[in-house]
């Protein structure tokens, strides 16, 4: 169960580069939303 520790890390990384950058929320939340769908998909790839 690598995801959930996973997520709570791309969070805070997402979170910081919002507060740095506004303008990069649509791209992050985009990429979020991939990599959790990714890793429910295929949990594997989580490792």
């Amino acid at each position: 169960m690598h995801g959930i520790q996973f997520t709570p890390l791309i969070s805070l990384i997402a979170g910081v580069l919002i507060l740095i950058m506004p303008r990069l929320l649509n791209y992050i939340v985009a990429i979020y939303l991939i990599i959790i769908g990714l890793i429910g998909l295929f949990p594997h790839l989580a490792g």
